[in-house]
């Protein structure tokens, strides 16, 4: 899971009035930790449960083609990241970490529910040389086929390996289209794909009222100096991974079994039980996360209402993103750029213009050590965008992998979809976390535990051998041209390892190495990179976008070819940038100054 605890993001509360000791206990720590793991569980349920669905819902219900889907994704994931820099700063100065929760979570759930109603499925068709022909959909023991309606004619659609596309009537081509003359689309209700970009944006914006603050709560429970708060955040952590655990096997089980709105629904359940946990805590966290003193007896509503005024603002940058257009062939850097939907030119815009120009003030204001100190944070937050760009493949193109190329069947006793099989990577987190904890506090006893540099470098070289893992397997697909289910599951044990050596580190990183008086902004910019991490994910998952009629591909084999050249791809690329920083990881060492 991306999701690190973020009690350092901001200034230490003032608990003076509190004494965690002479309260009862939980496992030795504070009771009310109980209800914020409990609380923290229920919503990460609804979250992960919501994007286990997500492209697959984009894909199956709307019809979108997997360009939509993933930039939808990918644009989603971005501000789902982006916007608890605005809902810490507005808690700290305004509502206080339990009224920002609460509004959070309430407007979590209302976009679950929303989500729930879909409408109809979209009727896909398709245009050849300018006519519109509508498209049947057969399904026949679990497999779905394809047929152009012509007249009385009912003709299969295969795609070729060569990229053209045979029309077929009694198992022999009748028809070949050339490579780009079949377009397929849908026939989407407007009213419906609203309601789907509204609900997004309605988690969007709540997400950035909860998930920093829940945090917050959870560190207003230790005094400054309390030995147990590490521990207490990694008992926090756990309830993320239990949470994302259940739902990634519930939630797509019900959308399966019962349908997409099951599915949602019972993500949008896991949301209210978590606003219920904090809305009725029969004053169990009285004195925590409570409304700053300055703010105390003042309306929060045009706070409110100002969140829900940018619901509408998410919404026209949805609909911008979804008719962006690639870039023209031989237009370089600057017509990519230029070619961007607005979110991406304001997330890549604001990274850009923010990493020098924070180097330069920490030049300009800072001491030789502190800048150097600055330097080794910003070489690693620019490394993080690319961990996170490749991990978050899991809920775009892993998912559609796992959905056409995939044997999803565990030892011929039953089989599972493919949102579930996301639900790997919680489950290894769950098992590895205690084992690499205990890992690196027995080579820290021997002055052998990696420096954060290093640990950075492994993830990077972990997340491309998970690709490679996979790649591997595709070439002992079966001659439906899928693999089977413990290759997909083999990536995501790798990929669980190269987390645990880069998120539980980051924060924590970033706190020891920035200047104080900037430290906030310093979180800010954190939580941008991986926001822009998000966003390049789904431009990654673009590139490994494949020609669907009516959500199927008609070519299996030019989608298994599709999927491992990007991931052999991009996994190169991630171990050579990963022994980069293994290079750099000397003067980065250096000039870190004895941060560990």
């Amino acid at each position: 899971m991306v999701d690190t605890p973020t009690a350092d993001s901001r200034a230490e509360p003032d608990i003076t009035h509190i004494n965690p000791a002479a309260e009862e206990t939980w496992f030795g720590h504070p009771r009310q930790l109980a209800r914020l793991f409990t609380t923290e569980m229920w919503e990460r349920f609804g979250y992960y449960g919501m994007r286990a669905l997500l492209t697959l819902y984009l894909t199956k219900h709307f019809v979108f083609g997997d360009r939509e889907a993933t930039g939808i994704y990918g644009g989603f994931t971005a501000l789902v990241y982006l916007t608890p820099l605005v809902g810490g700063y507005l808690a700290d100065r305004y509502l206080g970490s339990k009224r920002a929760v609460k509004f959070g979570a309430i407007l979590m759930s209302l976009g679950y529910f929303t989500l729930c109603f879909g409408g109809p499925v979209s009727q896909p068709f398709a245009t050849i040389d300018g006519q519109r022909y509508e498209v049947a959909v057969e399904q026949v023991d679990g497999v779905e086929t394809r047929y152009l309606l012509d007249g009385e004619r009912r003709q299969q659609i295969k795609g070729n390996d060569d990229g053209t596309v045979s029309l077929l009537e009694n198992g022999a081509p009748v028809r070949t289209i050339a490579k780009g003359g079949f377009q397929s689309d849908a026939e989407r209700n407007p009213f419906y794909v609203a309601l789907l970009l509204i609900a997004l944006s309605a988690v969007s914006v709540g997400n950035g009222f909860f998930k920093p603050n829940i945090s917050t709560m959870v560190g207003e429970l230790y005094r400054q100096g309390d030995r147990r708060r590490d521990t207490g955040f990694t008992i926090f952590y756990m309830g993320i991974n239990m949470g994302s655990f259940l739902s990634q096997l519930l939630c797509p089980w019900l959308a399966e079994a019962v349908g997409w709105w099951a599915g949602f629904g019972l993500a949008a359940i896991g949301m209210l039980l978590s606003w219920a946990l904090i809305q009725f805590d029969g004053g169990k966290l009285a004195g925590f996360g409570e409304t700053p003193a300055d703010a105390v007896g003042k309306s929060p509503l045009w706070i409110y209402l100002g969140a829900i005024a940018f619901v509408p603002v998410f919404y026209f940058l949805y609909v911008n993103l979804m008719h962006s257009e690639a870039p023209a062939a031989g237009s370089g850097f600057l017509g990519y750029i230029a070619s961007l939907p607005v979110m991406g030119k304001l997330l890549f815009g604001t990274f850009l213009v923010a990493v020098p120009a924070i180097l330069v003030w920490s030049f300009v204001s800072g001491d030789r050590r502190e800048f150097q100190m600055m330097l080794a944070a910003m070489v690693m937050i620019v490394f993080n965008v690319v961990f996170w760009t490749l991990f978050e493949q899991a809920g775009s193109s892993l998912t559609l992998f796992a959905d056409r190329n995939t044997d999803l069947s565990v030892f011929g006793w039953f089989s599972i979809n493919a949102g579930q099989t996301q639900f790997f990577n919680a489950a290894f987190i769950i098992l590895l976390a205690p084992l690499m904890s205990m890992l690196w506090g027995a080579l820290s006893r021997r002055g052998l535990e990696p420096s954060i540099p290093v640990k950075f470098s492994i993830a990077l070289v972990g997340v491309g051998v998970g690709f490679l893992v996979l790649v591997w397997g595709a070439g002992f697909a079966d001659s439906n041209f899928k693999v089977t289910l413990w290759w997909l599951a083999g990536l995501y044990f790798v990929h669980s390892f190269a987390e645990l050596c880069i998120s539980p580190v980051g924060l924590s990183m970033i706190t020891k190495l920035s200047i104080a008086r900037i430290v906030g902004m310093m979180m800010g910019l954190w939580f941008l990179s991986i926001s822009v991490a998000q966003y390049v994910a789904g431009i990654i998952a673009q590139f490994a976008s494949v020609e669907t009629v009516g959500g199927q591909v008609t070519n299996l084999k030019v989608s298994l070819d599709t999927y491992t050249g990007v991931f052999t791809t991009i996994s190169l690329w991630a171990i050579a940038l990963g022994v980069v920083l293994f290079l750099l990881s000397w003067p980065l060492k250096h000039w870190m100054h004895g941060v560990k």
